[in-house]
Parts: structure tokens; C-alpha cells; sequence
């Protein structure tokens, strides 16, 4: 019998997220052979419509954009040559504080268990042996990505997987450089404050972003991949206003953005750390 291919399965919230923060990795796995799984939890009907048009505005179509958003997925899965791609299909929430959060059935207000026991049904079918999804503040509030957080680590539990469990990260040490990089280009951004002061009025609203270098646990080279991640992020065009990771060009890009960084929350391999490569212990 042959034996079991090695199998990823990533976990995000929109379409549009799987390729920022681990477009190269999965990229780089299914280039060596390794199944890569992706689970899509919501359909992404709170994003830009035609134009640009934001939700609510006149124009804005929920269901078009959601339809709109499921083909984008699909070409970013072919650019990243993704094994499976599998929705959810929860209603996108929105933003942290918008109307939208609280829309029944939405993927914020669906009981945790509820989706637990959908994810845990993939999980027992791919049997995955790496998991990637977002830290507890879903990487910088957003509460889809929250929910995928809570979700993929109950679903977890609920198997008893023994595969390894990241998050994704971005090292702070980059922080200074990928600010001056958009300003460059003219995007307003604003490097956000390490360790904020609670008590100061100018204090950001929201958990802080990434880890100190020292904390991240692993560091995927995948500039040898970067074109294959650009294309996916371009796939998602109606979200272009969004992306503005695609001002930097090709080349510029993959030099911000060819290393993929994670935390490892669990583990059974033993493997030592800090890693470069996700199935350490594994092959």
C-alpha cells in the first residue's frame, strides 16, 4: 500500500487571506509533493463590490460579491496549485463593530461547537499532519479571524489530532521596513506600537500586531515561490483597494514578503527550534 502523502491544512476566514500570510507555504508544499488543504470559513459578502463599492453603500450586492469573491478564490487556489479547497460558507461579519457582526447565521455569531464539529469532520477526513490558522486576537482583530482561531483549535480537541498547530506571525523587526515600503508607494500606514501604553490617548485600538523576532518559532523561506503568491493575491482583484501588497511588484514583493513566519502552539514531533519548515520532524 502506498504510503499516506503529508497533508497541510490551512484554516482562514475570506477569501483573500489565504495568500497573504501563507501563499508561499502553500505554494512550496505542494510543489514537494504534499497535500495542501485549504478551509475557507465565510464567503467574503462584506468586502468591495464592483468599483469599490463598500457595504451598504448604493450598488452593494452581498450576495454578487460573495459569488464574485468564490470564482477569485478558486483562481488563487489553481495559482497556488491548492490540493482542496473547502467553504464553510458562513456569512463574512465584517468588520470589529459592524452591523453586520450580529446578522444571524453570520460566522460571529455561529455557536463555536457548532463550527467546531464542521472543521473536525475535515480534519478527520484529510487526517492532517500540520494545521495553520490565526493567533487567539486573529492576527489583528478581525472577528472572522477570531472565530477561525476559536474554531480550529476546538476542532482540535474534538479529534484528538496529533497533527503540529501554527499561527501565523509577522516578526516586529520587519514592521519599520514594510511601513517605509508602502509609504513609499503612497499608502498611509503606521507602524503599530510594540508594547502600547493603555493609558495614552493616542494608544491603537486592537491587540498588537506580530512577535518580537525571538518569539517566532518558525521561518519558511518561500521566495522561490513569491511569483506563484503574487498571482494568488492578484486573483482576488475586486479586493484590489484592499491589497495594496500589489503596489510593490513582483520582484519587490517577494523580497518584503518570501519569508512566511509562524508560532507553534503544539506539537508532537519534538522537533527542535526555531524550524524552517512546517513538517520539521515529519520527513
Amino acid at each position: 500500500m502506498a504510503e499516506r502523502p503529508l497533508t497541510l491544512m490551512a484554516v482562514h476566514a475570506h477569501p483573500d487571506d489565504e495568500a497573504t500570510g501563507t501563499g508561499g507555504v502553500l505554494a512550496k508544499y505542494a510543489a514537494e509533493g504534499i497535500t495542501t488543504v485549504l478551509v475557507t470559513c465565510t464567503d467574503g459578502r462584506c468586502g468591495d463590490g464592483p468599483g469599490g463599492v463598500k457595504p451598504g453603500e448604493p450598488g452593494h450586492d452581498p450576495d454578487a460579491v460573495a459569488a464574485m469573491r468564490a470564482e477569485e478564490l478558486e483562481a488563487a487556489c489553481a495559482a497556488l496549485k491548492v490540493s482542496h479547497l473547502e467553504l464553510l460558507g458562513y456569512p463574512d461579519s465584517g468588520m470589529m463593530g459592524w452591523s453586520t457582526n450580529d446578522v444571524a447565521g453570520s460566522f460571529w455569531t455561529t455557536p463555536v461547537p457548532e463550527a467546531a464539529e464542521r472543521l473536525a469532520g475535515l480534519i478527520r477526513q484529510y487526517e492532517p499532519d500540520v494545521i495553520v490558522t490565526y493567533d487567539e486576537n486573529g492576527f489583528y482583530g478581525h472577528p472572522d479571524h477570531i472565530q477561525a482561531h476559536r474554531i480550529t483549535m476546538a476542532a482540535v480537541e474534538l479529534t484528538g489530532s496529533p497533527a503540529k498547530v501554527y499561527w501565523t506571525t509577522v516578526p516586529r523587526s520587519g514592521m519599520e521596513e514594510f511601513g517605509r515600503t508602502l509609504r513609499e508607494l503612497g499608502v498611509e500606514f503606521d507602524v503599530p506600537d510594540p508594547e502600547p501604553d493603555p493609558a495614552s490617548d493616542t494608544a491603537p485600538q486592537g491587540p498588537p500586531i506580530g512577535l518580537p523576532d525571538e518569539e517566532i518559532t518558525t521561518w519558511v523561506d518561500t521566495r522561490a515561490y513569491g511569483s506563484q503568491k503574487y498571482d494568488a493575491l492578484a486573483a482576488h482583484a475586486s479586493q484590489g483597494e484592499n491589497i495594496f501588497f500589489l503596489k510593490m511588484g513582483r520582484e519587490r514583493f517577494t523580497a518584503l514578503m518570501g519569508v512566511e513566519t509562524f508560532l507553534r502552539v503544539r506539537d508532537t514531533t519534538g522537533a527542535p527550534l526555531p524550524e524552517d519548515d512546517l513538517f520539521a520532524g515529519l520527513r
